[in-house]
């Protein structure tokens, strides 16, 4: 909702997700955490609720509407769907919740829209993109 240029219009991308995670111990066996946990958990719910999906800025009721009249995969958020504010909502939202009781914290998203364009946020820092 209110880009500028071409991408003011409804579309999609492929994105990668990268998620740096930490422990304040390992576990028995040597690891923050197993690789397949952190792929369910975080990957399952990427899958469950973004994949193959429209995401809209619930403030942008114009194109909602346009959209639940074509397709019901919409997604409505609380954030307008920049690679940025996805990203923040992964590492702010999603992470602390799929993650709670583990002792994992995820520290850093790093969210690709391509292969060479990506939005990056870190604990306590500034977005990077």
């Amino acid at each position: 909702m209110g880009h500028e240029s071409k991408c003011a219009q409804p579309h999609g991308h492929n994105y990668v997700a990268f998620f740096q995670a930490y422990a304040t111990s390992l576990d028995g066996i040597g690891r923050v955490i197993d690789f397949s946990v952190l792929k369910a958990k975080l990957g399952g719910w990427i899958d469950e609720t973004w994949d193959h999906k429209f995401l809209v800025y619930e403030k942008d009721r114009a194109l909602g509407d346009a959209l639940s009249s074509a397709t019901s995969g919409i997604v409505s958020c609380p954030f307008n769907p920049t690679a940025e504010n996805m990203a923040m909502y992964l590492l702010s939202v999603v992470a602390p919740r799929e993650l709670e009781g583990t002792g994992v914290v995820v520290e850093k998203v790093t969210l690709f829209e391509t292969e060479n364009c990506y939005a990056e946020v870190t604990l306590g820092e500034t977005l990077h993109s």
